[in-house]
């Protein structure tokens, strides 16, 4: 396919347990904004290049809605600007992520590939990788 076609991944939709406790999350720790709601079970929100859709799991399937052992996508990703940008974001995230439900998996590491990064979890434990990476951070 040609690449000129599409812009990359910039839209994730993720089945929540709690929409308004994953709303907190991601409005409170990553400062993301609501650009559209259509409904009570339904949200969108963006940093102002991605689009983030949550999607509250309904009450009939969450009664018996078992979570997998484990996650079957290793993770997601943001991209940062440069390594000290990582580190600043982990401070900050370090602060507040628990009382948003989350919690910190990884902490800062460079990777082989000239790479920097941290990983933290939502509250529905979905892995969110913050990154530094040299081929794109640039151009993000």
């Amino acid at each position: 396919m040609d690449r000129a076609l599409h812009r990359g991944f910039r839209h994730v939709a993720l089945r929540v347990t709690n929409l308004a406790r994953s709303r907190a999350f991601y409005e409170g720790l990553l400062g993301m904004k609501v650009v559209w709601e259509p409904d009570v079970d339904n949200v969108y929100l963006s940093s102002g290049d991605d689009n983030l859709a949550l999607h509250q799991i309904s009450q009939g399937e969450l009664a018996a809605y078992q979570p997998p052992k484990a996650q079957l996508l290793d993770h997601i990703g943001i991209i940062l600007e440069d390594p000290g940008s990582v580190d600043r974001m982990y401070r900050e995230i370090e602060v507040k992520i628990v009382s948003l439900g989350g919690a910190i998996a990884k902490a800062p590491k460079p990777h082989r590939d000239g790479s920097y990064s941290f990983y933290f979890s939502d509250p529905d434990g979905n892995v969110i990788q913050a990154l530094y990476e040299p081929t794109i951070s640039q151009r993000a």
